[in-house]
């Protein structure tokens, strides 16, 4: 979203804010050559920095296009919904790309001629929720690529031919192992790139988590870099009771539970032997009545040891999290106030720094009481942690607007402020489920000494209703007619109802601008 110039007061305000916490970067150069971008985020750290400055603010606007690749997959339509939100390797001069189905292409960042071209064949009817892809990742001679149907494949990045002697001749199929297998193929896939790391691929997944309790669950595994032998495998709902945080799930489905996932893409830090994995909300995302408790490691950072998996330390962003505030945002490794650190933001527009050997909040968090829920069977979590930095993005909204369709859309909907709990009257949620900070992430500028970061502004109207009575064809109806989702959470007495506040043609309720760039 663009950055509007009338909230320059604000945004002022948040550089000065930004700019005081004193980031450094991590020595993120070593072994990477002028121009190349390595990994996802530049860098297995994710510092999203490049020192080129041909290109600046007085030449940008002569900047014309050189080349155009086309992929050759269809467009999106309304039954088939892709999106394409790579961001290309560029190794030895050649730029890696993938695409929604399965293509990976080498291309000359000259001119963009294919210098080759593998394709996994992902079929393109599959019904992905989130049927996207984010990129690729690199280790010696080979390109990794994790496909939206759940395949981690191993390509020579000469020529693009598999890797044989990696996995099934050249490909891992995650969805076997899963403690919670997907009920239906669309439930389970990958759309962002793995982390490389001390010859370990480490890779997540995206869960259709709003379907039912018992989703296919989140575990985090590694594989050897050279063979794709499974190295280790981390379940971000506890299954030992010997876990410390086992009872932090209460109830006697809890455990059952799936989700949890890590979608977004993981950090590390290969000198400590640390990933850092943001972990998405538990299943399903608005209801939490099968999964009493504070359900520690879901919605939360999690420093595992790279080379076994281990829980190093966790800190959650959001207890019993019931809004879909998913960990989407990509992890900064920086050095801030001297120590090592990672940088977290998140859905709720909040920016968490904490040490990156602890855990320990680096700028302080406070834990304040927020509103109960009112819905049978639901429990939600008495307090949540805010962070002393303030907030990148609003965290209440009177429901006030001047459209009349937005007044009729929020007229009796539940509003107090972030972390109200959905309602059988329907609640404002805000920020709502695409955030504050999403998937974007933050991106660190050593010289400047500014961190920049892409937030949403949108609120939602999400409401629980009953499952009883209720007739499923009326609502599939309405759900084309008036804008909205209706999921029903399987496991759960409720169907979940919910739209981002915008009344046509694309007006958002709440106040300008919609989004900006918070620096």
């Amino acid at each position: 979203m663009s950055s509007h110039l009338r909230q320059f007061n604000a945004i002022a305000h948040r550089v000065t804010l930004i700019a005081a916490i004193g980031f450094a970067p991590v020595s993120s150069a070593q072994g990477i050559a002028d121009g190349e971008w390595r990994a996802y985020g530049h860098d297995v750290y994710g510092s999203r920095y490049s020192a080129l400055s041909d290109i600046n603010r007085d030449n940008v606007s002569r900047l014309t296009v050189a080349w155009t690749y086309h992929t050759g997959e269809p467009l999106a339509t309304r039954d088939m919904k892709r999106s394409l939100e790579v961001t290309p390797l560029m190794i030895n001069h050649t730029l890696y790309v993938s695409t929604p189905l399965g293509k990976l292409v080498a291309l000359d960042p000259v001119n963009g001629a294919v210098k080759w071209q593998y394709d996994a064949k992902v079929p393109p009817r599959s019904g992905f929720g989130d049927f996207t892809t984010r990129g690729v990742s690199f280790w010696n001679d080979r390109i990794y690529m994790a496909t939206t149907d759940g395949r981690l494949i191993a390509v020579n990045a000469g020529n693009g031919t598999l890797v044989m002697d990696f996995g099934n001749l050249g490909t891992v199929d995650l969805r076997k192992g899963l403690r919670n297998a997907p009920f239906e193929f669309a439930e389970y896939e990958v759309t962002s790139p793995p982390a490389v790391v001390n010859g370990l691929v480490i890779v997540g997944s995206a869960v259709a988590d709003n379907n039912r309790t018992d989703a296919a669950s989140g575990e985090v595994r590694a594989y050897d870099a050279r063979t794709g032998q499974l190295k280790w495998s981390w379940d971000p709902v506890p299954q030992n009771t010997a876990d410390p945080e086992f009872h932090s799930w209460e109830g006697s489905d809890a455990h059952r539970t799936g989700a949890s996932n890590a979608w977004s893409v993981i950090a590390a830090d290969p000198e400590r032997d640390l990933v850092f994995v943001p972990t998405s909300s538990p299943s399903p995302d608005y209801y939490g009545g099968r999964r009493l408790g504070r359900n520690d490691y879901a919605s939360s950072i999690v420093a595992l040891r790279a080379s076994t998996g281990k829980v190093v330390w966790h800190f959650q962003t959001v207890h019993h999290d019931l809004w879909d505030y998913d960990n989407a945002s990509p992890p900064l490794l920086a050095t801030v106030k001297g120590q090592p650190a990672v940088i977290q933001t998140t859905k709720t527009g909040m920016m968490f720094v904490l040490n990156r050997e602890t855990g320990a909040p680096i700028f302080p968090v406070e834990e304040r009481p927020v509103p109960a829920s009112t819905v049978p069977g639901e429990r939600a979590w008495p307090t949540q942690p805010f962070s002393s930095l303030p907030p990148l993005s609003p965290h209440g909204w009177d429901g006030k607007s001047p459209d009349t369709a937005c007044q009729t859309l929020t007229r009796g909907l539940r509003n107090e402020g972030v972390f109200t709990p959905p309602s059988l009257e329907g609640t404002i949620v805000v920020p709502s489920n695409i955030g504050g900070a999403h998937w974007g992430g933050v991106a660190f500028d050593p010289v400047r000494q500014i961190a920049v970061v892409p937030v949403n502004r949108l609120a939602a109207a999400v409401q629980l209703i009953p499952l009883a009575g209720v007739k499923l064809d009326t609502l599939r109806q309405s759900r084309s007619r008036m804008g909205y989702d209706y999921t029903v959470m399987r496991g759960t007495p409720y169907i979940m109802r919910r739209r981002i506040l915008f009344v046509p043609p694309a007006t958002p309720c709440t106040p300008m601008p919609p989004g900006e760039l918070v620096a």
